[in-house]
């Protein structure tokens, strides 16, 4: 089964609260991950995910978060191309997340 292409925040935070299997994937630069992020997420910048396929599961969900959504959709899509179907972007990033699920996480 394929998961869909892209998801809100808030359906990304039910998914992670719900426990499970699903794996967080920040891939913001190593500056933008320390101002602020997601307790428990894993921490890829999008440069080095090439070279860190080896590390992702290919049979868990996997849901993609940067800042706005953009620099994630194109790791979405990469991982897709590359065989890994449960992956999913967060729409709106982090800065959606900070102004929707978590309201105190500062903002940039």
């Amino acid at each position: 089964m394929d998961a869909p292409l892209e998801i809100s925040v808030e359906e990304a935070a039910r998914l992670l609260k719900a426990g499970g299997d699903t794996v967080l994937l920040d891939v913001r630069e190593p500056d933008e991950y320390a101002r602020c992020h997601v307790e428990g997420s894993r921490h890829i910048p999008m440069r080095q995910v090439p070279e860190n396929l080896a590390e992702l599961p290919r049979d868990r969900p996997i849901l993609v978060l940067c800042h706005h959504g953009s620099r994630s959709l194109r790791v979405t899509q990469f991982l897709r191309a590359n065989h890994y179907p449960l992956v999913t972007n967060i729409a709106g990033g982090i800065d959606a997340w900070a102004e929707t699920v978590a309201p105190g996480m500062p903002r940039y």
